[in-house]
């Protein structure tokens, strides 16, 4: 039954913001059509603002769930136009806070012990109230502030509900406009279902903040809270209370006495630390969640709260980005098309030529600019729509990383306009290339991969000669062997095999300028078959 008020309160919203009028622009089938004509509402409901506009305000009147929903497709930039996604941007949750005794009484159930037992004081306003959760600041027996983070009641079978609901809307608007097909609906609520499940989990986001925390233990760059394990649970959070300044707070900032250019600098440095260094980033850096800290105002530094949402790369995806950020700036738009194919975000069948065409045709306008004005998040985002005219399929860790680009990109450029992004980011990925060719790096990546490698060495030999029989048997008639009566030759397996192994080693390594790699390898890998070959005709 609430499913079904809920669905009428929808398309109350949808007549009252007149977004029927967006979908008479499709073609949508005849009867409905006709359906979206005669419906009354069309004389008795003015039309107020633009279309984005009205998407905004309608997403803010059906909750916060919607609410999340906006704020995650705002992101999605390579799906929507400029005007939608800037309105879907300056979405916020303006929650009402729930009441201050079912806050004690949530915590009491989750931590089996009562608030006076738990906490020193604990202050029944809340510093501040979202869709999915609240927070209290608070103090430890043991003379800790902290902040406690509590789960709002009964939001789970609200997400749950709307969930449905958004479902059976894209199903709808699938079958009866096929112009909107492309946005992949379906594949947009899966992702928001499982971001915003992962919110409702604590102990989750309480892990990625302990997992930040040790990845900048040495670093001076950014602050994490400390986590009170023994009072946090999938319900309540329980961390250490920050006081800092806004990151968006020149004013504050600049009274204390911090450069806004050395503060720039080292949020972009941050951001590229996680995703390069640590395959783990903050995936929410916007203001709310990021400060500064004011006791520190000749070596800045930020403090970052709220990790529910975080983002990781394989070490594939780090080594294909960055390539494809050095390719950009050195303008070889070939090499860019051919790492989007090998990596398998386009199809094999791609026709390359036409790719790099398409990538010149975006690319080239934003070189007219000087180089600290070119916004790294406008390049990957120009490099997604143009991928998806090819079909690219959407990646959500890509997704998780334009969007932490375009929100540190923003503070950055907000903080000191003349920020050169590329002049911070170049030294970080060259430094990340360089430890992927290392010894030490190389050895490492051999160590863990032996125990596959190694329960295929037997094989190897037999397989190689195989494939080269195969290969060689129109010219094996013609050839006579003479070479019954040589030795045996007990090394030579062992060093074409060594030398296959060692090409194989050397091949995957991403370097940024070393041409000689690819050359290298292929030696190493026909001199060891040769050998191979040899041995195995004795």
């Amino acid at each position: 039954m609430k499913a079904i008020f809920r669905g009428f309160s929808i398309v109350r919203v949808i007549i009252r913001y007149r977004l029927d009028l967006p979908l008479l622009g499709y073609a949508l089938p005849l009867p409905v059509r006709l359906i979206f004509w005669c419906m009354p509402w069309r004389l008795l409901v003015p039309v107020r603002g633009t279309v984005s506009q009205r998407i905004r305000l309608a997403l803010i009147d059906l909750g916060p769930v919607f609410v999340k929903l906006g704020q995650l497709l705002s992101t999605r930039r390579d799906m929507l136009d400029d005007d939608l996604a800037e309105q879907l941007a300056t979405l916020l949750d303006n929650v009402p806070p729930f009441d201050s005794q079912q806050s004690k009484r949530l915590i009491e159930q989750a931590l089996k012990q009562s608030v006076g037992q738990a906490f020193a004081e604990f202050d029944d306003e809340p510093l501040a109230s979202a869709s999915v959760a609240q927070v209290h600041s608070a103090r430890l027996v043991s003379g800790e502030s902290v902040v406690v983070k509590i789960i709002r009641p009964g939001i789970r079978l609200t997400i749950e509900r709307d969930l449905r609901l958004m479902r059976l809307l894209a199903k709808v608007i699938n079958a009866a406009v096929a112009d909107l097909r492309r946005l992949r609906l379906q594949d947009v609520i899966d992702e928001y279902e499982k971001t915003i499940l992962d919110e409702l989990d604590l102990q989750c986001e309480a892990g990625n903040a302990s997992q930040l925390r040790r990845n900048f233990e040495n670093s001076n760059l950014l602050y994490i809270p400390k986590i009170y394990w023994q009072l946090s649970n999938p319900s309540v959070l329980v961390q250490e209370r920050i006081y800092g300044l806004r990151v968006n707070d020149i004013a504050a900032i600049e009274k204390a006495g911090i450069s806004r250019q050395e503060l720039a600098k080292r949020g972009v440095e941050i951001f590229f630390t996680q995703v390069f260094r640590d395959s783990f980033f903050h995936a929410d850096m916007h203001p709310g969640n990021i400060f500064v800290n004011p006791t520190l105002p000749h070596d800045p530094q930020y403090m970052a709260v709220d990790f529910g949402i975080v983002g990781s790369l394989t070490q594939e995806d780090q080594a294909y980005l960055a390539r494809i950020l050095l390719a950009f700036f050195k303008r070889d738009y070939r090499q860019i098309a051919q790492l989007h194919v090998d990596c398998g975000w386009l199809p094999a069948d791609t026709k390359v030529h036409e790719f790099e065409g398409a990538i010149r045709g975006v690319s080239e306008p934003i070189f007219s600019k000087p180089l600290a004005e070119i916004s790294f998040a406008q390049v990957l985002l120009g490099l997604f729509q143009t991928a998806r005219r090819f079909n690219m399929q959407v990646q959500p860790q890509l997704v998780l990383l334009q969007k932490t680009m375009l929100n540190i990109e923003g503070l950055g450029r907000e903080l000191y306009p003349q920020l050169n992004l590329w002049e911070t980011a170049q030294p970080i990925l060259e430094q990340w290339f360089k430890r992927q060719m290392s010894p030490k790096q190389v050895y490492r990546q051999l160590k863990q991969e032996w125990p596959d490698l190694a329960q295929q060495l037997p094989y190897l030999p037999s397989l190689v000669h195989d494939a080269l029989l195969q290969s060689a048997r129109p010219l094996a008639a013609s050839v006579a062997l003479k070479d019954a009566q040589k030795p045996k030759g007990h090394w030579s397996g062992l060093i074409g095999l060594s030398l296959v192994i060692g090409a194989a080693v050397v091949h995957p390594i991403p370097l940024a300028d070393q041409v000689w790699v690819a050359p290298a390898s292929m030696v190493l890998t026909l001199v060891g078959i040769l050998v191979l070959w040899n041995r195995g005709n004795r």
